[in-house]
């Protein structure tokens, strides 16, 4: 399993830059914020904005040399060109999807890597265009589902700036740990699940919709629900 030169576990962290950024999102800014947490948690980070060829990476390397947990912080690419860009970045996202190790993902991730189906099944759900949105950026309440798990046991609800994005299409084995209300319906914004075992254990992923820019990152609730949610995906 690779490893920094601190001997800190590694973590690759995937940010939105090239094909995958967008103009409405700040990707060095939040992925910085990510890897902070990361960090903070024990992982050494390794961040790639070449996020097709990261993943043809993974499609080569040794099991001994994949890093021990996958982040994602990257939009749709506008291009016309597919998501993943190439059969070999397929081909590694595919190669962790159908691993037991950890993935996380964030915000408008949910949007991207439309070409690959297990994408949407690894992640136990997706943004689906023309059904999914999000109301304008603002003052965002976030209902914690304490019950739900030591993920989020004790957090009480908050409120955050940020977008809410609503009518994502999940995967009813998704355990939501929160979630907020638009139009009287309630919407996950926040979900653990167990990707489903290839001949070994299941893969660990946790998905947060919130995260549209660094404001939200400086939420106290939501960096400690992230913290609790990268040592679930480590495995503690």
């Amino acid at each position: 399993m690779t490893a920094t030169q601190d001997n800190a576990p590694a973590a690759l962290l995937l940010s939105g830059e090239g094909r995958y950024a967008d103009p409405w999102h700040p990707f060095t800014d939040t992925s910085g914020a990510v890897a902070g947490l990361l960090r903070e948690a024990g992982f050494g980070v390794v961040m790639s904005g070449d996020v097709d060829g990261a993943l043809a990476d993974l499609a080569h390397a040794d099991a001994a040399d994949l890093p021990a947990l996958l982040a994602v912080n990257v939009g749709l690419p506008r291009d016309g060109r597919p998501s993943p860009g190439t059969p070999d970045a397929s081909a590694g996202l595919a190669r962790w999807l159908g691993t037991d190790r950890p993935l996380l993902v964030t915000h408008s991730s949910s949007t991207s890597f439309v070409d690959l189906p297990a994408w949407e099944e690894g992640l136990g759900g997706r943004w689906v265009r023309g059904t999914s949105m999000h109301p304008d950026y603002g003052p965002a309440a976030v209902n914690v589902l304490r019950a739900s798990g030591p993920v989020v046991a004790g957090v009480p609800d908050f409120v955050l700036p940020d977008e809410r994005y609503s009518h994502l299409r999940t995967c009813p084995d998704i355990i939501v740990h929160a979630t907020h209300t638009h139009e009287g319906r309630d919407h996950p914004l926040m979900w653990s699940f167990e990707r489903p075992p290839s001949g070994g254990r299941p893969g660990r992923t946790f998905y947060d919709a919130l995260g549209h820019d660094t404001a939200s990152y400086r939420s106290p609730e939501h960096r400690a629900i992230l913290l609790r949610a990268i040592a679930w995906l480590a495995g503690a």
